[in-house]
C-alpha cells in the first residue's frame, strides 16, 4: 500500500502512474497486435467487422471501468483517512454493485445486439461477423468488470504495480491465444473475442489470489456485506460516485458511437482508416490519460487527509508534464505517422493511409486542450464533484450529435475529423470555470467541515 498524502507530489504521482502507463501500453499493444493479426490473416473485411464494433465496445468498457474507478475513489477516501473498517465495506460494495450492474447490462445488450449494430449503420455484409465477435465480448463482461474492480481497488490503496504484472501476463496469453485460435485453428473473427475473455479471466484469478494473500485487510467478509446493505448512505455514495464516473466516460463514448454510425456509411476503407487512427490516438493520449487517472486516486486520498494544498500542487504539475508530452506527439504525427498506420493495419492502400494520416495531423494539434479536460475531470471526480465532469461530458455528447447532423452530410469524413477539436474547446469551459472561480476548493473545505 502507498500513502499519497505525504512526500513529493510529483514523485508520488509518477511512481503511481508509470506502472499504470506500462499496463495501458501492454493493453494497447495487444489491441494493435489483435488488429494486425485479424487484418493479416482474416483480411480487411474481417478487420472492418471488428472495427465496426469499436465504439460500442469502448462504450461498454468505459462504463464498467469508470464505474469501478468511481467505487475505488470511495475506497481511497477511507484509506487516506485511515478508516480501515469502512474501507472493507467499500470493497464489499465494489463487488456487490459491480456484479448486479453487469448482470443486467449483459442480458440487455445480448438481447438487443443486432438492432444496436443496425442502428450504427453496420454494413449488412459485415453484420454477421460483427455480431458474432461482439456477442462473446458482451458475455464476458462479468470477467472484465471483476478485473477492473480488482485493479481499481489495488490502485485505491496506492498499489499500481500489481495490476501491471497481472495485465502483462494476461496480454501474453491474449496474443498467444489469438495466434493459436486464428492461425492454427482457423477460428475466424469470434476466436479473437474468445481469446480476450479467457486472458482476462486469468488476470481475475491471479488478482483475487494475490489480494487474499498479500492484502487480507481488503478482503470483505460476510459481516462487511451485511453492514454494507444496512448502510444506505454508503451504498448511495458509492453508486452515485461510480455511476457518475461511468456515465462521464459513457457520454464520451456514446458520442463516439453516434460518430461511428456515420463512419460506417462511408465504406470499408474509411472504417479501416478510422480504426487505425483511433488506435494510434489511444497510444498518443495514453500518457496524459494515465496521469489524469492517477489524479483521481491522488486527490481522493489527499481529500481524506485534508491536504488541500497538495491537491492544487499535484494538478499544476500534472498539467505541465502532459503538455510537454503533447509537443512530442505533434513531432511524431508530422514525421512517421504513415508508417505507423501501415504497421497497425497491414494495409498499403493509399486511401486508408491518407485518410488516417489526415485525421491525426489535424487532431494532434489540439491535444493540449484534451489534457486540461482529462486532468480536471478526474481531479474533480476524485474530490467528490460529480456534476461538473458530467456537464463537460454531456457537452461532448450533444456536440457529436450536432456534428453528425450538420457537418458530416456537408463535409463527409472531414466533418468527423474536425468534430473533436471543436467540441474540446467547448467542453473544457465548465471545468476551467469550476476551478478558476474557486468553487472546487470551497467545495473541499465545506466537505471537510461537514465530515468533521
Amino acid at each position: 500500500m502507498k500513502d499519497m498524502t505525504k512526500g513529493n507530489p510529483t514523485r508520488l504521482i509518477l511512481q503511481f502512474a508509470i506502472p499504470l502507463l506500462i499496463g495501458n501500453l501492454f493493453q494497447l499493444v495487444y489491441s494493435l497486435t489483435d488488429t494486425r493479426i485479424v487484418g493479416s490473416f482474416l483480411g480487411e473485411a474481417a478487420l472492418a467487422a471488428v472495427g465496426a464494433t469499436n465504439s460500442l465496445n469502448s462504450l461498454m468498457i468505459g462504463l464498467l471501468m469508470g464505474m469501478t474507478n468511481g467505487f475505488a475513489i470511495v475506497t481511497a477516501r477511507f484509506f487516506g483517512a485511515g478508516d480501515r473498517r469502512s474501507m472493507k465495506k467499500a470493497v464489499a460494495g465494489t463487488v456487490a454493485l459491480s456484479a448486479a450492474t453487469v448482470a443486467v447490462l449483459t442480458v440487455l445488450t445480448v438481447v438487443f445486439l443486432v438492432p444496436l449494430l443496425r442502428l450504427l449503420n453496420t454494413p449488412e455484409e459485415l453484420l454477421a461477423q460483427s455480431a458474432a465477435y461482439f456477442r462473446i465480448i458482451l458475455l464476458g463482461m462479468m470477467v472484465t468488470v471483476f478485473y477492473n474492480g480488482c485493479a481499481a481497488t489495488l490502485r485505491a490503496v496506492g498499489d499500481s504495480m500489481t495490476p501491471l504484472i497481472f495485465l502483462m501476463i494476461s496480454t501474453v496469453f491474449n496474443v498467444g491465444l489469438d495466434l493459436l485460435f486464428i492461425c492454427v485453428f482457423h477460428g475466424g473473427v469470434p476466436s479473437a473475442a474468445i481469446a480476450t475473455v479467457l486472458a482476462q479471466g486469468i488476470s481475475v484469478l491471479l488478482c483475487l489470489l494475490f489480494i487474499a494473500r498479500r492484502y487480507p485487510e481488503l478482503v470483505p467478509c460476510r459481516d462487511d456485506f451485511m453492514r454494507l446493505f444496512h448502510d444506505r448512505h454508503l451504498l448511495a455514495w458509492m453508486y452515485s460516485t461510480g455511476l457518475s464516473m461511468g456515465f462521464m466516460l459513457s457520454l464520451v463514448n456514446i458520442g463516439s458511437v453516434i460518430l461511428q454510425s456515420a463512419i460506417n456509411t462511408f465504406g470499408e476503407s474509411i472504417i479501416v482508416a478510422h480504426t487505425a487512427a483511433r488506435k494510434l490516438t489511444e497510444l498518443f493520449m495514453m500518457p496524459f490519460s494515465v496521469l489524469a487517472t492517477t489524479m483521481a486516486t491522488y486527490c481522493s486520498q489527499n481529500l481524506g487527509a485534508g491536504q488541500f494544498a497538495r491537491i492544487k500542487m499535484g494538478m499544476r504539475r500534472v498539467l505541465l508534464l502532459s503538455w510537454l508530452w503533447c509537443a512530442l506527439v505533434a513531432v511524431i504525427c508530422y514525421s512517421i505517422v504513415p508508417v505507423l498506420i501501415h504497421l497497425v493495419t497491414g494495409s498499403s492502400a493509399p486511401q486508408i493511409i491518407q485518410t488516417a494520416t489526415t485525421y491525426l495531423h489535424i487532431n494532434c494539434l489540439f491535444y493540449f486542450v484534451t489534457v486540461v479536460i482529462s486532468v480536471l475531470r478526474n481531479s474533480l471526480q476524485g474530490m467528490g464533484d460529480m456534476v461538473t465532469p458530467l456537464v463537460s461530458s454531456s457537452i461532448e455528447l450533444v456536440g457529436k450529435i450536432l456534428i453528425v447532423v450538420l457537418l458530416v452530410p456537408r463535409l463527409n469524413y472531414m466533418g468527423v475529423i474536425v468534430s473533436e477539436p471543436i467540441i474540446w474547446f467547448i467542453m473544457v469551459i465548465p471545468l476551467i470555470v469550476q476551478v478558476v472561480c474557486g468553487k472546487t476548493f470551497r467545495f473541499l473545505r465545506e466537505s471537510q467541515a461537514a465530515s468533521a
